[in-house]
């Protein structure tokens, strides 16, 4: 019992950090972009992984956290994938509508049930499907407002969900089966992440808005935000990594999509952002399909653990926000810590 109420503990606390983060950065950033003029998101993401990396560093070799070692080219593809992610998440918000890179953002959680049912061999619940229906419907009342086809973008955006999807089911994968925390894979991967943004961010945002970052006239207070952004982005990496492997990738992108209503009623609150019946309906309906993913989820916990048969033959479902889990098998040797 002692271990389990540690765990939820520990639950608890990586989903506040994740949300409190998330929405302070969001926040933050437009501020620096909608209202300073700095629209160089790709450029800003490589600057934030590599603050998270010297962070981590530091932390390091104060001892803080115990260096992990992870076969080099399960590191390079991972943190590479993500980095490739990011840039086509911005590259589809740049030829998409803002209503179809929402449909985008929606796009990932049924994808990433399907690849987890397909080659993880898990089992989603009518009532979870049915909850994560409702969610999706929610937000997309309360975000989509146009949608506007054209081929480049959906392709974009297909390469955007492939890759997101597949980076965070490695991101949880590769934290359980190799026995390493989130901190450990954060800190190995954060370097080829930065790397490859930080040489194709440039470019990508110069195709985007005709704008070249290193051009760009720095004043004071843009600095201090591009700071700030920097600092929290720490925050929100590290709690990114720490949810997915407490949790799971499809309960991150719930927590995600909570975020969004966050987001939404503090721009109405704090920024006096437009706000309709339509965007009150919608957060209500997706505040309500996340009370009843997470309640679905932990029935469904709570009898998994009362047949330890029948969990041991199946892999475990989603986990709801505040599910016990069990620590992965000690990896037994060093030769097993790849998964590529």
């Amino acid at each position: 019992m002692g271990e389990m109420s540690s765990f939820q503990l520990g639950v608890i606390g990586a989903l506040f950090l994740s949300v409190a983060s998330s929405v302070s950065i969001v926040i933050c950033n437009k501020a620096l972009m909608s209202n300073l003029g700095f629209p160089f998101a790709t450029t800003l993401t490589s600057w934030h992984l590599m603050v998270t990396f010297c962070t981590l560093h530091a932390a390091q070799r104060f001892n803080l956290f115990e260096n992990k070692s992870i076969d080099i080219k399960t590191v390079m593809l991972f943190g590479i994938l993500n980095g490739v992610s990011i840039g086509f998440l911005n590259l589809s918000l740049g030829f998409n509508s803002i209503g179809f890179y929402q449909m985008t953002k929606l796009a990932i959680i049924p994808f990433t049930v399907l690849l987890e049912t397909v080659f993880l061999k898990k089992q989603f619940s009518q009532k979870i499907k049915l909850s994560l229906f409702l969610l999706l419907v929610g937000v997309g009342i309360a975000s989509i407002t146009d949608l506007q086809l054209n081929f480049v973008g959906t392709i974009l955006s297909l390469l955007a969900i492939a890759t997101t999807c597949v980076g965070q089911i490695l991101t949880n994968t590769i934290q359980k089966r190799l026995n390493v925390s989130s901190t450990q894979l954060l800190y190995q991967s954060a370097p080829f992440q930065a790397a490859i943004l930080f040489v194709s961010g440039p470019l990508v945002d110069q195709f985007l808005t005709k704008q070249n970052v290193f051009a760009y006239k720095y004043s004071p207070i843009v600095l201090a935000f591009i700071i700030l952004s920097c600092i929290i982005s720490v925050s929100v990496n590290f709690s990114t990594f720490l949810v997915i492997g407490k949790t799971s990738p499809v309960t991150y992108q719930v927590l995600g999509h909570l975020k969004t209503c966050l987001v939404l009623a503090f721009g109405y609150t704090l920024l006096h952002d437009p706000f309709t019946d339509r965007n009150i309906l919608g957060i209500l309906i997706a505040i309500f399909g996340i009370g009843l993913y997470s309640y679905f989820c932990t029935q469904e916990n709570k009898k998994k653990q009362a047949d330890p048969l029948e969990c041991q033959m199946k892999d475990k479902e989603d986990k709801p926000f505040l599910a016990h889990e069990k620590e992965g098998h000690e990896v037994k040797s060093s030769d097993k810590n790849s998964i590529v």
